[in-house]
């Protein structure tokens, strides 16, 4: 749906050994980075990247496509291990559609940031 995604992030360092393993489940991976930049996706296909910024921000939501419910399982594990904060577990989100498989995760800068599987 997206061609990429920017979010600021205060600490690059942080950020991305929070997204290496929150995605890691979801099979992204850290495909590019420098002193002021890190991009994720599919191998060599950087869709997710995190900016070093000092900037005030506001947070902001993204879902992830999880192949299975297990991943959504395992995401959501490896975030709050990775030092995120649970904004809803794994489960079925009815009120969302009848095969809305969902969990949530503050990242280290406050983002929600999702896994989803629709089957």
């Amino acid at each position: 749906m997206f061609d990429h995604i920017g979010l600021r992030v205060e600490n690059l360092g942080r950020s991305v050994e929070f997204y290496e393993a929150a995605l890691a489940p979801l099979g992204y991976v850290l495909c590019s980075r420098d002193d002021a930049s890190a991009g994720f996706g599919p191998p060599g296909e950087p869709a997710l990247w995190l900016y070093a910024s000092k900037d005030p921000r506001t947070p902001v939501h993204i879902a992830l496509r999880a192949r299975a419910r297990g991943g959504v399982a395992e995401f959501h594990a490896a975030a709050l291990a990775a030092g995120g904060t649970s904004n809803g577990p794994a489960g079925l989100r009815a009120d969302y559609g009848p095969r809305y498989y969902a969990a949530f995760v503050l990242d280290p800068d406050g983002n929600n940031l999702e896994a989803v599987c629709m089957s």
